[in-house]
């Protein structure tokens, strides 16, 4: 991966269909397969998804919970155009409630931290791609 001209940005390379690949074969499409919860987690601002991760690191669920209100205020989900927003904001709420109750057993602040972390990378990656979309205009 390459930094593009100082942003601070990976860009990462995308695989072209039919194109030969390292190993002899050919890559004809890579996509990551999400989980509904997972697919349910809002991409939000940078500074909001940091303040997530924060809560989500000292009171497991609590980021997760203000994430969801997030939905609600307009932050983008893959699973919005599929289910709509309410459905997508329970989907959050539920998140959180497994992660406080599993808090208990370490799981749920584990869970807690690394949903936090993919509402940074969400944040991160968003941010770059308005980069790049800047930058061709």
């Amino acid at each position: 991966m390459a930094d593009k001209e100082g942003t601070g940005c990976q860009m990462s390379t995308k695989a072209v269909v039919g194109a030969p690949a390292a190993g002899g074969g050919v890559v004809v499409e890579v996509r990551e397969k999400k989980g509904t919860l997972r697919a349910a987690i809002p991409t939000m601002p940078f500074p909001l998804a940091v303040i997530c991760l924060f809560l989500n690191t000292f009171i497991p669920g609590l980021g997760t919970f203000l994430s969801a209100f997030a939905v609600l205020c307009g932050a983008r989900s893959e699973l919005v155009a599929q289910r709509g927003v309410c459905c997508v904001f329970l989907l959050n709420v539920a998140a959180a409630l497994i992660q406080i109750l599993t808090a208990v057993v370490m799981v749920g602040w584990i869970m807690s931290i690394f949903w936090g972390m993919d509402m940074v990378i969400l944040a991160i990656s968003d941010g770059c791609r308005d980069q790049a979309l800047a930058q061709d205009v």
